[in-house]
């Protein structure tokens, strides 16, 4: 029997509809599995406004929801969740794709939950690596909507989802668990040659751990996702290669994948020291190079671009994928459509 070929089911990509370009295209179904949201779906007490305006979008996700209709409902929590919810519906359905959306977003800095930016990412995500046979990738790219909790050792930096491990016990169970510094009650594994194929049928468990070591796949594949993500949101074709120390290396453009290693690059940029200290969070490191040159600004023609990973101090890694959009030197950045 062959392994199955489906993965991350909770994306909703199921329910989303692709257009010539294999871009995502916003359905019905997908508006209505907001609705089922538990801060969307109203309570024994709710009002009846509420009742009614949940049970007609039921009905007809894409209708139009006056002003009035929200400030009718009592409870004000409620109120604010609907407005948000109204908010993000429009600014779905005005793009034409989920990827036209996710760009405008990005490149207006449109203050949006998290929550909801996260899911968009899971699902553009889903469709750009749809033909992807490497479960490291898709673990890799995890870490674009998922924070990551670092463990690390003697030489080893182990990526665990942060919402899984935060929600374990303290006492280990295994020598794998007491090797990663897990708990007794955790149920993960290190992805890697003996455990790949248990990864799509968990996939939305998101309880497979990766090894984010120098020399380990973990951080080729990290790699292998941004090539993916510029080349369908912003049909960039580029090559990325991972690299161990920064050197001397003259950082003539560098972007940094996180809050702090943007901060890192902004203090080597300005001539500050690579501490010790910045050392120490700095988790990957690329060089990209633009396979077309005529794709960057002219300036910068033939020089590479610096990607910078690092983690904060609670050992906490946030990818921030937009800044992969926003700030690489990009001759053209007209949105997708």
């Amino acid at each position: 029997m062959s392994a199955p070929r489906d993965f991350w089911l909770s994306c909703g990509h199921h329910l989303l509809d692709r257009d010539a370009g294999g871009r995502l295209r916003v359905t019905e179904e997908f508006l209505k599995a907001y609705l089922a949201r538990p801060e969307l779906v109203p309570p024994p007490q709710a009002c009846a406004a509420e009742r009614a305006l949940h049970r007609s979008l039921l009905h007809d996700p894409r209708q139009c929801v006056t002003s009035s209709r929200i400030a009718a409902i009592a409870d004000a929590d409620a109120r604010e969740n609907w407005q948000m919810m109204i908010s993000w519906r429009d600014h779905l359905v005005k793009h034409r794709t989920l990827e036209a959306a996710y760009l405008e977003i990005v490149r207006c800095n449109i203050k949006f939950p998290h929550v909801f930016i996260g899911q968009l990412v899971h699902a553009i995500l889903r469709n750009a690596l749809d033909d992807c046979d490497d479960v490291s990738v898709l673990r890799a790219a995890e870490m674009f909507f998922r924070p990551q909790k670092l463990l690390i050792g003697e030489g080893s930096v182990v990526a665990v989802d942060e919402e899984m491990e935060s929600s374990l016990d303290r006492q280990p169970r295994s020598p794998l668990a007491e090797l990663l510094g897990l708990p007794a009650t955790a149920d993960v594994d290190l992805l890697n040659d003996a455990t790949a194929a248990s990864y799509r049928e968990r996939s939305d468990r998101f309880d497979m751990a990766l090894d984010l070591a120098a020399g380990q796949r973990g951080l080729a594949a990290l790699g292998v996702v941004i090539t993916r993500w510029l080349s369908h949101l912003l049909a960039i074709d580029v090559a990325i290669e991972t690299l161990t120390e920064l050197h001397d290396a003259r950082l003539s453009w560098y972007v940094g994948l996180s809050s702090d290693a943007t901060r890192i690059g902004d203090a080597i940029w300005n001539g500050g020291e690579f501490s010790d200290a910045m050392r120490a969070q700095l988790v990957g490191l690329f060089r990209l190079t633009f396979l077309d040159p005529a794709d960057m600004i002219e300036r910068l023609r033939g020089e590479p671009v610096y990607l910078l990973v690092a983690m904060a101090p609670d050992e906490v890694l946030r990818v921030k994928p937009q800044n992969l959009v926003t700030g690489l030197p990009i001759r053209d950045q007209e949105a997708v459509n």
